[in-house]
């Protein structure tokens, strides 16, 4: 497969995956995060569930970026 093919069904998925990632995000936000007291507890639920997304991604840019055979 191209680079450039690789490159757009990468691009295609990850804007699905963000999409559906942050529906997910805000339901266990409001589930969870706006139920707890401690504004720390808070702030370390709203940060893991922001930055959440990037992990499944980092096997997907490797893909995406691997060169031509």
């Amino acid at each position: 497969m191209r680079s450039r093919q690789r490159k757009f069904i990468g691009a295609i998925f990850m804007i699905c995956f963000v999409i559906v990632y942050a529906l997910f995000a805000m339901v266990l936000a409001q589930a969870t995060a706006m139920k707890v007291e401690n504004p720390a507890l808070r702030l370390l639920i709203f940060a893991i569930l922001g930055l959440g997304w990037a992990v499944p991604m980092v096997p997907l840019i490797s893909w995406m970026e691997r060169g031509e055979k």
